[in-house]
């Protein structure tokens, strides 16, 4: 298996070098030139939603909790519809007609500099969360099934990234993410058979088993289903990486479609992690850790070359994923920071190789982060958190009224994220107002939307 893993590594960086020669200029490697068609729009969509969270983070979670587990993959394809017809559309056209590479640049021309200045800063910080969230996906795989060491599994998937997305950006990942949807897809379809038939089928999983809620399509429970909706479903529609692969796209034809075969794939694909998390509680109860249900599953049930190719399906959806955070750092870096507040003079040619440059570094950092945190989710909850709270309301009353001002979305989100800091630290995350209980970040997007719609009556509408 790991000859394979190696072997598809470096047709990976193969092909991303090869792509990468033909990125001349920081739109080529912000925006793909602007020309992609609802193909290459989609797989690099789905690709960069198919990651550590999707594959391993939810195969977890349905160890824990059962069939509910579906709404973390649910949640995010219902907010790629979103972006499909209502955001992606309106800020595309925005976008073009002014020659936006990243959402920072729409932010600055709708509010002021310091907004997305301080938004762009607490992204890169969030990002890097991320990012390491996804470099742990991969250690878990290559630990458990090949045992590989976490350091050198951390390492492996950092290169690999860092290396084919540094070559060309997005115009290079676009191309990229053909080969790893298509290993994504066809490696998790063929599993399942095989998940299925160990235990004899699903309904022997589920006597085996013998606990209604965990088979409860809301087993989870409202606090933590409606915490899922709040914090994810704007997450897919208001990230900064998903709008800049929106900003790539050719016209609204494939935004519109691309972006909307992304959701309804999305919504199918939930449920292969979500069973193959519950055969694994069935098989194997005792698991000291539950991120390791997807890696256990494939190393003790699949045959070999049904197992090496979900590994390569797994590798695939976190170098995937990998790929748009390095995609949203060099942006946030280069391109909103060090382009707007140090050197604004700064040449096409020069920007690009700034962005090749902090690709490199925050491969670094990513490393870094990823040996110090404890699990793939609490690192993907840190990034979804800031990343909700702090600009789904300023976006979304930013691109549909005028009366929406600066001061209104910096205090949205200020008191959003302080909100959210106060509930998490000194609440225990939840508050419980008797009928139901809100997690942290569910009540700090709340706060900010309330300050966002307050601000309006104190507004003009010339703005």
């Amino acid at each position: 298996m790991l000859a394979f893993i190696i072997i598809y590594a470096v047709i990976l960086i193969l092909a991303g070098a090869l792509i990468g020669r033909k990125a001349k200029t920081a739109s080529d490697f912000f925006v793909a030139g602007r020309n992609l068609n609802s193909g290459l729009l989609f797989t690099t969509l789905i690709a960069a939603n198919l990651g550590a969270g999707s594959t391993v983070g939810v195969a977890a979670l349905a160890y824990k909790y059962g069939l509910s587990a579906w709404w973390w993959i649910g949640s995010a394809g219902i907010g790629s519809m979103i972006l499909a017809f209502i955001v992606g559309p309106r800020i595309w056209k925005i976008s073009r007609e002014h020659n936006f590479f990243t959402l920072s640049d729409y932010l600055e021309m709708r509010y002021n500099k310091i907004f997305s200045g301080l938004l762009s800063i607490m992204m890169a910080v969030g990002t890097l969360a991320l990012f390491s969230g996804q470099l742990l996906g991969i250690a878990w795989i290559l630990e458990t099934v090949a045992g590989i060491p976490k350091l050198y599994g951390v390492l492996t998937g950092a290169v690999v990234t860092t290396i084919y997305f540094a070559a060309g950006g997005l115009l290079s990942s676009a191309f990229v993410n053909i080969i790893e949807v298509a290993v994504i897809l066809i490696g998790f379809i063929i599993a399942v058979p095989y998940v299925l038939n160990y235990g004899g089928g699903f309904e022997n999983i589920a006597l085996k088993i013998n606990n209604a809620s965990y088979f409860d399509f809301f087993g989870m429970g409202s606090t933590a289903i409606i915490g899922y909706l709040i914090m994810l479903v704007p997450s897919f529609f208001i990230s900064p990486g998903l709008i800049g692969k929106v900003f790539g796209a050719r016209d609204v034809k494939a935004i519109k479609i691309g972006t909307a075969l992304n959701g309804l794939v999305q919504l199918l694909f939930a449920v292969i992690p979500v069973i193959i998390g519950m055969a694994a509680f069935a098989y194997f109860p005792d698991l000291e850790n539950a991120d390791t249900a997807l890696p256990v599953i494939m190393k003790n049930i699949l045959p070999f070359p049904a197992a090496s190719l979900a590994l390569a399906a797994i590798f695939a959806a976190e170098v995937s994923t990998s790929d748009t955070v390095l995609y949203m750092l060099a942006g946030a870096v280069t391109n909103d920071i060090y382009k707007k507040f140090i050197n604004q003079k700064i040449s096409g040619e020069n920007l690009l190789r700034a962005s090749r440059i902090v690709t490199v570094i925050c491969g670094i950092l990513g490393i870094y982060l990823a040996l110090n945190l404890q699990s793939i989710i609490s690192a993907l909850t840190i990034f979804y958190s800031l990343m909700s709270v702090s600009l789904a309301a300023p976006l979304i009353f930013g691109l549909f009224t005028k009366r929406a001002k600066s001061s209104g979305a910096i205090l949205s989100a200020v008191l959003g994220i302080a909100l959210t800091l106060y509930i998490t630290f000194f609440k225990n995350g939840v508050i419980d107002f008797g009928i139901i209980k809100l997690n942290a970040s569910t009540c700090g997007i709340i706060l900010s939307f309330v300050v966002m719609s307050v601000s309006l009556l104190f507004s003009r509408s010339d703005n």
